[in-house]
Parts: structure tokens; C-alpha cells; sequence
């Protein structure tokens, strides 16, 4: 228990008790103070992630949010000032940027113009001698179309026989869409990140009312029908010698409780040097080690060998031994460094920047070559480098106190240390990247899975590319996993009807799928008391509508 010494009765100690309480003293300075830092950092990291942009940029330029509506801004006021100038605009320079022509491939639909006569005004007749075309761009928006498919019914009038075309296969069966309209739906949904409930607006715009649990009927069909797709790009993943593996939490409906628990989304995916560009993903209710094990095959006794690139979570630690190899991941090590300077522009931290980017120098140069090569270049350019930054940060770590944040930047990177380098020795590891959560440059594929479609589901990939977003983080979800549930407003009256009781309020929904349920495993999503009562009443200007099976 720690004493408590009046000042009063400071003169009675003597000088090695005294030195033993100023000894104690500092070592409880030196413990606060270490704990007040990492409390700080901690919440500078959780006011960036709100707050700030996400970007792990170290000394580049970061371009305005509102860069487009500017220049749309500047373009509208170039063309009031041209039209409020009396005279004639200054001359422009000769070397103006040319418009590049439109694609050859887009269609063209010719509208001509002709003089209303063709007759000169002395009386003879106009000769065509050419034309001036101007292209200009268009867009229609989505049209409905139907597709009448029919099946003329032939019979033999000998023999009754009657012959018929069978009917051709389709994902839902006697249902209204077509592959088409499906696609457009998953793409919009996963790709584009409109929730169900926009794109209901957006087809009622087109003219056809589709209900927000008919598509959601439509999406969860799919899961189903890509599920054999999925096996088989598992398949294809477990025969690569290198795979990325990382987790990330996202919340999950708990069926008829109307609140979220945390579940984790694992992913695995092919190296940048890999031909295939693929990522799985594993949907499970827990982060515990044994879902990697069963993905991977372990929990049988046989199952992938090779070299698995990931963070330092625990649960990955019984995949090593003989027939798994650990590699470390230098953006998940930066990414400590770079928070430290990125909330306390901290120096040390600055340093340890500067080390990586150097690296990552390296990296860049030999992207393009084959494996021996880049071993090659690795070992002569890199390896020294690795060797300062190692020797500095045991350096670094004497210096700072145990339990900061810097400390544990450090550790993280000692204690990983054979793992982080592992590359420098091995041309077909990458020294780490976090892509597979954004759509990275190099395998142009989103988070936007259809795991959701058959939640809690097995095995799951994303369908479509996505542009990336230029973030590197691999701790937080992709945006189209960031989107709060909007309350349906048909869920006020099917309780009703049902005779089931809404709750006042939903805490803990946080992050959660594109603003619609889980459709396949029948989540029920409670609304709020007010909002059912807002949909019992008829809303101007919409009627309601029937929903389409």
C-alpha cells in the first residue's frame, strides 16, 4: 500500500528514507505522466478518426474537399463576367488545351438541320456543298424496359405430340427481374453505396415503384445464386504460396432484439506481385483464432502452406509453425508512428517516418521486377536501411518512458521485428499494404461484399470494382459498411399488424449496411415509436404502394 507522509513529518525522516521517497516519488511521477500521455493520445487518435481526414499521407499535398464545387463555382462566374463585358474578352493564347474527341463506341443519334427553304432568294435552287458538325455529350437516365419472352407451343396433329422451348434459366425463378436489373441493383447498392431506399426513389422516377423489401428479396437471391463463384475463388486463393489477411469489426443486427453486437469481417487476399487480384472474405460473429484456422484448413491436420502476411493479433499466432510462415505488415508498424505525428507532431515519431518512407522508396523501385531481382536490390538498398532504423528505435526505446505511446509505437516494431523484415529476404513478399479494405490501385476491389446476403454467411467476395480512396487504413470498414439504418416506412405497420410492440429507442446500431436489414437472416429492425406513427399517416405527394413479388 502506498504511504502517506505529512509534510509535517518530513524533518523525522532521515537521509535515506528521504532519498527512498523522492526515488518512489518520481516513479509515480514517471507512471502518471506516461498514463495521462497515452490517455491523450488515444483521444487525439478518436478525435482524428471522427473528425480528421483519414489520409496516411507524411509531407504531401492534401487537395481541398470542396476542389469541384469550386471549379464549378469559378466556371459559373467566368460565364456571367463574359456575358456582363461590354467589350470582346482578351485574345486568347495560342496554345489552348484541346478537347479530346468522344469515344467512337458511344452511340449516335443524328439530329439534322437544314435551312427551311432551299430555294435562293433570285429563284434558283441551293447546292449542298457540305456540312459543320458538333458533337455533344448525352445522357439518359436508367429507362424500364420489358423483355416478353415467348414460347410458341408446337404439337403434331398425328400423334398429339406438343413440343415447347423450355423455359430459360433465371437467378429467381418466375420472378419479375431480369440479370440486367440485378446487376444494376447489386452494383448501385455495393459499388455506388446507394441504399435500398434511394434507389426505391430512384426507380420511382423512372416510373416503376419498386418497395424497398422486394429488393432487398432481390439481393439476398443473389447472395445465394454468387455463393459457388465464391467457393471457387477460395479454391483458386488457397493455391497461392502468399496471402494478406486482416480483420476488421462491423456491427450486426441481433434477430428480433432491434440493437448490434460487434462482429468481425475477415479478409484474405493475393499479394500486389500476384497475377490474380482477388480478395474472400469471411463473415464470422467472433474474432476468435479458430475462424482462421477453419478457413485455412488447419482444424482438419492438412490444409494451405505458405507465407501469410498480417497484423500482430493473437488469433494468428496458432496458424505458425511448420506449414505457415509469419510475415509482418511495415504499413500497420508506420501507422503507429504516424498517428504519434500526426496528433502531436512528435519528433521521434518524425524520425521513424522518415526511416519508412525510405523503404517504401526501395519498394517503389523494384514493383516492376521479378523476384530475384527485387531480393537483389532489397538486400543491397533496403537491408542497411532496416538495420539503422532497428539499431535506432532500441536507441529510442532507452529513452522513453514504459507505458506512452511512443513506447508502444516501439515495441510493436521490436517485438515484430524478424516478421517486418522477412521480406528483405524473400522477392515474393511485399513489405505491406492495406488495400484490400478501400479498392486499392493495384486490386481495383471493394469491401462491398455480398456477406450481408446471407448473414451470418461463410465465404464471401466482392463482385464489382470500386475506385480507390486513397487511405491505407485497414481498422475501420469501407464506407458502404459505414451507413446508418434509416427506419423503414413500412415497419411501423407490419408490427402493427403483427401486434408487436416498437421500442422507443435503438442504441448501439453505430455502423452499420448500406441503411437496410439483413435481409436473409431475417434481422428484424425495430423503428422508433415516432416514426411509426409518422408512417401510419398518409404522406403528401406519395401514395403507398403494394410491394412487387
Amino acid at each position: 500500500m502506498r504511504a502517506v507522509i505529512d509534510a509535517a513529518h518530513i524533518d523525522e525522516l532521515t537521509e535515506a528514507q528521504v532519498r527512498a521517497l523522492a526515488a518512489r516519488l518520481i516513479t509515480e511521477v514517471r507512471h502518471k505522466q506516461a498514463t495521462i500521455e497515452k490517455l491523450t493520445h488515444e483521444m487525439a487518435v478518436l478525435k482524428r478518426l471522427k473528425f480528421a481526414a483519414r489520409s496516411e499521407a507524411f509531407g504531401g499535398e492534401q487537395k481541398s474537399l470542396l476542389e469541384e464545387a469550386i471549379d464549378a463555382d469559378l466556371e459559373a462566374l467566368g460565364r456571367e463576367l463574359e456575358r456582363e463585358q461590354p467589350t470582346p474578352p482578351r485574345s486568347r493564347p495560342k496554345e489552348q488545351p484541346k478537347r479530346q474527341p468522344l469515344p467512337a463506341s458511344l452511340a449516335r443519334r443524328e439530329i439534322r438541320h437544314e435551312p427551311d427553304s432551299t430555294v435562293c432568294g433570285c429563284g434558283c435552287a441551293l447546292k449542298r456543298i457540305g456540312e459543320d458538325v458538333a458533337e455533344k455529350l448525352d445522357y439518359t437516365p436508367g429507362e424500364f424496359t420489358v423483355e416478353r419472352h415467348i414460347r410458341g407451343k408446337w404439337v403434331c396433329t398425328t400423334c398429339q405430340t406438343l413440343v415447347q422451348a423450355p423455359v430459360p434459366a433465371h437467378v429467381i425463378d418466375k420472378g419479375l427481374p431480369t440479370t440486367g436489373l440485378l446487376a444494376q441493383v447489386l452494383v448501385a447498392k455495393y459499388a455506388d453505396h446507394l441504399p435500398l431506399y434511394r434507389q426505391e426513389a430512384i426507380f420511382e422516377r423512372a416510373g416503376l415503384a419498386l418497395s424497398r423489401s422486394t429488393l432487398a428479396q432481390w439481393v439476398g437471391a443473389c447472395g445465394v445464386a454468387l455463393q459457388p463463384l465464391v467457393d471457387a475463388l477460395k479454391a483458386e486463393l488457397l493455391t497461392r504460396p502468399v496471402l494478406h489477411a486482416d480483420e476488421t469489426p462491423v456491427a450486426m443486427l441481433k434477430p428480433g432484439l432491434g440493437r448490434t453486437h460487434r462482429a468481425y469481417l475477415w479478409s484474405y487476399g493475393t499479394t500486389v506481385f500476384d497475377p490474380l487480384k482477388a480478395v474472400v472474405f469471411d463473415f464470422a460473429e467472433t474474432r476468435a483464432g479458430r475462424h482462421v484456422q477453419t478457413f485455412f484448413g488447419q482444424d482438419t491436420g492438412e490444409g494451405w502452406r505458405g507465407t501469410l502476411i498480417c497484423d500482430d493479433y493473437a488469433g494468428y499466432k496458432q496458424l505458425f509453425g511448420e506449414r505457415i510462415t509469419e510475415a509482418g505488415c511495415l504499413a500497420h508498424a508506420r501507422r503507429k508512428f504516424f498517428e504519434l505525428w500526426a496528433n502531436h507532431k512528435s519528433t521521434v515519431a518524425e524520425q521513424a517516418l522518415g526511416f519508412f518512407g525510405k523503404l517504401y522508396d526501395v519498394e517503389r523501385e523494384v514493383a516492376s521486377l521479378d523476384v530475384d531481382e527485387r531480393r537483389r536490390i532489397r538486400q543491397l538498398k533496403a537491408r542497411p536501411v532496416a538495420d539503422d532504423l532497428f539499431a535506432w528505435l532500441v536507441a529510442q526505446r532507452q529513452k522513453v518512458p514504459d507505458g506512452s505511446a511512443t513506447a508502444r509505437a516501439i515495441d510493436y516494431s521490436l517485438h515484430r521485428w524478424p516478421a517486418l523484415t522477412r521480406h528483405l529476404g524473400d522477392g515474393r513478399l511485399p513489405a505491406g499494404r492495406v488495400e484490400m479494405w478501400r479498392g486499392g490501385r493495384r486490386s481495383r476491389l471493394s469491401v462491398a461484399a455480398p456477406f450481408v446476403w446471407r448473414c451470418p454467411s461463410t465465404l464471401a467476395v466482392a463482385p464489382s470494382p470500386h475506385p480507390p480512396r486513397r487511405t491505407g487504413r485497414a481498422d475501420l470498414p469501407h464506407p458502404a459498411l459505414c451507413r446508418r439504418i434509416r427506419p423503414s416506412r413500412s415497419s411501423g405497420r407490419v408490427q402493427a399488424a403483427a401486434g408487436v410492440s416498437a421500442p422507443t429507442s435503438r442504441k448501439g446500431t453505430g455502423r452499420s449496411i448500406g441503411g437496410t436489414p439483413f435481409p436473409a437472416c431475417r434481422c428484424a429492425v425495430a423503428a422508433r415509436s415516432e416514426d411509426a406513427a409518422r408512417c401510419s399517416r398518409p404522406v403528401a405527394g406519395r401514395s403507398v404502394r403494394p410491394a412487387l413479388d
